[in-house]
């Protein structure tokens, strides 16, 4: 029996010793770090060439595969294959519909999202840190000149880094608001 247990923490249960333990702050970037690394590892993707004719009729077609024998194997009419192409290469094929393809065609469908210029994830987080520590120095730059207390441009620098230190340990929930 778990009992009453109130907190305002997550809270993992370890089953096999019976007792609670908050979600600390290291699980979370240990949580954090095993998605960066699937996420990183998945850039490799960027290397394949997007076939031109798409990925359908290209795999298809390094099968010697028909499409009437995929429309077949799809349990549609005689130009499924054809119409799947198509709306490959338009953008309005559905994920689903491509998972049943790549299964007709003994394969299995395979997919990702990463970063647009092949960096890895901490990449993208340091240079959100960095534009969010820039725009809270700035903002604070603006009200000490009105103050007469302007920053020197090294003292900006030394703040900015110091907050992007900051925001990549803390990750705050409004980090990617802007």
């Amino acid at each position: 029996m778990l009992g009453k247990c109130i907190s305002i923490n997550i809270l993992v249960y370890i089953y096999s010793l019976n007792i609670f333990i908050p979600m600390s702050a290291k699980f979370k970037q240990i949580a954090r770090e095993q998605n960066s690394r699937i996420v990183d590892e998945a850039v490799a993707l960027l290397r394949l060439p997007q076939p031109g004719q798409g990925w359908i009729r290209t795999l298809r077609s390094a099968l010697t595969m028909s499409g009437a024998a995929l429309s077949k194997r799809l349990g549609g009419h005689r130009s499924t294959a054809s119409y799947l192409e198509r709306s490959e290469l338009d953008g309005s094929v559905t994920l689903k519909k491509l998972q049943q393809t790549a299964e007709a065609m003994d394969c299995r469908f395979v997919y990702a999202m990463v970063p647009r210029a092949g960096e890895d994830v901490r990449t993208l987080i340091e240079r959100q840190a960095e534009n969010v520590a820039r725009r809270i120095v700035e903002q604070g730059s603006v009200q000490m000149m009105l103050e007469g207390q302007q920053l020197s441009e090294e003292n900006k620098e030394k703040e900015v880094q110091r907050l992007k230190d900051e925001l990549q340990a803390k990750m705050p929930r409004d980090f990617w608001d802007d």
